[in-house]
């Protein structure tokens, strides 16, 4: 039954994720703080005809791996701990993005500490809201080819559960025995924001008193990366991997596609004090909105987005003098990095004053549905550090985005102190989320 309380309040207490910059939250901060880029020619497939040659890949991934110490309930009956032995053929039941969600959420699960009280805890309160913009788009697209090549017969019958985005969420809970509630949000480049922010509501209403979530997407491979170069919404800079994706700078001429796993584990303050839980930071505030405007492209001046910003502030109960850092959407499109950082500046007035954004995608890649839950870590990791990862290729700012006198945190990671930090994430169709993270 819920418990609904408005003042019950929702901290992070576990990290983990998979990502072009590393396979640890650790080794993926630290390079983007160095400013370093994970963009590189791609090796997942065969680049004949392909127009675009260049993507952030998640590279020498093993999702076979040990993973512990904790031992999570594993796919099978017995009660061995993940080993490579046990999984690799239950791996080759799921999809890439599965493996990528996994990876993360159970380094999420290692991180948080929990698993020491799992004989206290009800696992009807304990919940998974895993975020996926495409689900298994490169097992569609071989399974395809082997129906037409090889006929009906030679389909996987594994072929549903590889693709269904949901599936991520639900491997999750069986490996981690999770009952409580289970859900996917799907949409698009918002959809682990959202998942985030709808798994915090949950949270706060009562419905959970944990809730592991986050995002994973996996689409580099011939249809993925050929569906948005036609659409011209990738970079070409097939030439210079590391300097294609540059958010903010004139010269920037479309996204980097990514791929990754980011996990949170999300839990109510009280309950996650009585454990004695190691806290990153707290939920404050969620917003979301439609632009209802254009398939793919954002409405003037970012009118959207500017108001999930301002619900996020409202929902926070805070003003916007109070945030210190935006980890932007920032993809490197022509149109849409312009129209948020008008955006910006329309809900903090005295952005100069106070405020840096960058865009780690500059680093990353556009990981789509990781996207929010990746840059909701950096977000966290920045407030808890007093670091902001920088915007690297930024060489000359767009006109558009100077005009608003905002600091873009150009190349160089900068130490600030932070109270309060945002995180914008938009997709396509229009749909917005914002996330307010804080120190406790």
């Amino acid at each position: 039954m819920s418990t609904f309380s408005s003042n019950r309040r929702v901290v992070v207490t576990g990290l983990g994720a998979v990502s072009p910059l590393g396979q640890s939250v650790g080794e993926i901060w630290n390079n983007a703080i160095e400013g370093k880029s994970g963009i590189d020619r791609i090796s997942l497939f065969d680049l004949t005809d392909c127009p675009v040659t260049i993507a952030g890949e998640v590279r020498n991934f093993d999702v076979t791996k040990p993973v512990g110490p904790f031992r999570p309930r594993p796919l099978q009956t017995d009660a061995e701990p993940l080993t490579q032995a046990a999984n690799a053929k239950e791996m080759r039941k799921m999809g890439r993005f599965i493996h990528l969600a996994l990876a993360a959420g159970l380094d999420a699960y290692a991180d948080s500490g929990l698993d020491a009280h799992r004989s206290t805890i009800n696992p009807d309160r304990l919940g998974c809201n895993i975020g996926v913009g495409m689900g298994g788009l490169p097992e569609i697209a071989d399974v395809y080819d082997s129906l037409i090549t090889k006929g009906y017969k030679r389909i996987t019958p594994f072929f549903i559960p590889q693709v269904i985005p949901n599936m991520a969420a639900g491997h999750l809970s069986m490996l981690l025995d999770l009952k409580g509630p289970n859900l996917c949000n799907v949409t698009a480049c918002s959809s682990s924001a959202h998942s985030i922010g709808e798994s915090f509501r949950m949270i706060v209403r009562g419905d959970a008193d944990v809730m592991i979530t986050g995002g994973a997407e996996a689409v580099i491979s011939k249809l993925g990366i050929g569906g948005f170069a036609v659409m011209r919404a990738l970079s070409t800079r097939n030439d210079e991997p590391t300097k294609a994706s540059r958010p903010f700078d004139v010269a920037r001429d479309g996204f980097v596609m990514g791929e990754g796993g980011a996990i949170l584990v999300l839990e109510e303050y009280e309950h996650a004090k009585k454990r004695g839980a190691k806290i990153y930071g707290e939920i404050k505030g969620y917003g979301l909105s439609a632009d209802a405007y254009h398939m793919t492209s954002p409405a003037p001046e970012g009118e959207g987005g500017a108001r999930a910003m301002a619900m996020a502030l409202r929902d926070a109960k805070m003003n916007p003098d109070q945030v210190g850092y935006i980890n932007a959407h920032g993809t490197s499109t022509p149109a849409g990095d312009v129209e948020e950082a008008r955006a910006a500046a329309r809900i903090f007035p005295n952005a100069p004053n106070h405020l840096h954004i960058s865009s780690t995608k500059s680093m990353t890649g556009h990981l789509l549905g990781a996207a929010g839950a990746i840059e909701a870590i950096f977000s966290i990791l920045a407030i808890k550090e007093g670091i902001i990862p920088p915007t690297i290729n930024l060489e000359n700012l767009d006109p558009g985005c100077a005009e608003t006198r905002i600091n873009f945190t150009a190349n160089v990671a900068v130490r600030k102190n932070l109270s309060f930090a945002m995180s914008n994430s938009f997709g396509f169709g229009g749909t917005n989320a914002s996330l307010i993270f804080g120190k406790v």
